[in-house]
């Protein structure tokens, strides 16, 4: 089971990582724009909050699962 998680995180089916972040973020923006649409501050704040966080996060998860498993990759060509 642990083989086939590895090989499918070193594959490009591995980055779909980095979609879970985003629906987390599209649900923040979703949130934010109810809120304002309805004039309740709350729901704006909370929703321009998870926004923010999912935002963050993908930027996080995008350069953890992609960035720098290329980055490692070329390094490991320039060697040869």
């Amino acid at each position: 089971m642990r083989k086939m998680f590895q090989r499918i995180m070193n594959e490009e089916r591995g980055h779909v990582m980095v979609g879970v972040p985003s629906l987390i973020a599209a649900i923040g923006a979703i949130m934010l724009g109810y809120g304002a649409a309805g004039n309740d501050d709350t729901v704006t704040v909370i929703g321009g909050f998870i926004l923010a966080v999912g935002i963050f996060v993908t930027g996080l998860a995008r350069h953890r699962t992609i960035d720098y498993d290329v980055w490692k990759r070329l390094d490991e060509l320039e060697k040869k």
